[in-house]
């Protein structure tokens, strides 16, 4: 990297944490703002200045990253900052939202004088920390070059994309493969426990061959392990997303039913106390308690 940055962060969950630290191990300058501001002051100790506002993190940044739960919130939180938002900074849009908030994030970055990139990620906490995330971006050419610092600081991987929203597009996509894999997982163990079926004589069966897979161990393996925390994802961001895939698909005519039946295994193991565990936590909707 030849020259270093100014980064805002707002939203220090599990993943803006880790991009936050990602970023000063880079060298750049990252301040950083969270509702809970217990989830943001232990990046003090990274080198972070805690902002007490999302102004305040703002301010003077050369690029503002925005990590927040959904598109109401990004809204909620750039309407405090806009007003000490730099003109021309890059606003880097990180969080999963839908596809009409992807239009209308970008029409009030356009009204504020940012220039707005679309930039959700793949990845969950453990790339994260170890700054291994794909990012999807999409926006303006002119500008890019300015953010590589910034993605190969955070990320193994950068996919550009055109215009906004084809980056959320293929996120999208990615994660209704993944929530499928996840829900697969945790029913087909679930089903082995109530045969008796030792699910370790179905890893064996089909071990080494095509329907074997790497993901389908892990996520098991955290529920067998009874590792679902901290989670990697937890079950309410998984709803969420599941939620946003299925509507997604409702809008251009495609009817969705493992995303539909998916996100309500999500709500009943919400509803069940799970909501802040892995996403593997499906499992326990399978069951009445």
């Amino acid at each position: 990297m030849t020259y270093t940055l100014t980064v805002g962060v707002l939203g220090t969950g599990i993943m803006g944490a880790a991009m936050a630290r990602n970023l000063l191990r880079s060298g750049h300058t990252v301040r950083v703002w969270n509702r809970s501001t217990d989830k943001a002051a232990p990046l003090a100790a990274d080198g972070a200045e805690v902002a007490a506002n999302p102004a305040e993190a703002v301010r003077h940044a050369d690029v503002v990253l925005t990590m927040l739960y959904d598109g109401d919130a990004v809204r909620e939180v750039m309407r405090e900052a806009f007003p000490a938002v730099q003109q021309d900074a890059l606003w880097v849009q990180s969080t999963t939202v839908s596809l009409d908030d992807v239009d209308s994030l970008g029409a009030e970055a356009a009204e504020h004088g940012l220039v707005y990139y679309d930039a959700p990620v793949l990845g969950t906490r453990q790339p994260a920390e170890a700054g291994q995330l794909t990012v999807l971006v999409a926006g303006p050419r002119a500008r890019r070059g300015e953010l590589t610092p910034i993605f190969d600081a955070v990320g193994a991987r950068t996919v550009w994309l055109d215009n906004p929203g084809d980056a959320t597009r293929l996120k999208l996509v990615a994660n209704s493969w993944v929530l499928a894999l996840t829900h697969a997982g945790a029913e087909t163990l679930s089903l082995a426990e109530a045969l008796g079926v030792d699910p370790d004589k179905f890893f064996e069966l089909i071990a080494g061959g095509p329907l074997d897979n790497g993901y389908l161990r892990a996520k098991t393996g955290l529920v067998r392990d009874d590792k679902l925390s901290p989670a990697s994802f937890a079950v309410a961001t998984a709803e969420k997303d599941a939620r946003l895939i299925a509507e997604a698909g409702r809008r251009h005519g495609v009817r969705l039913d493992l995303a539909e039946a998916g996100a309500e295994r999500f709500r009943r193991a919400v509803e069940q106390g799970h909501g802040d565990k892995d996403m593997a936590a499906t499992y326990y909707a399978s069951f009445d308690n």
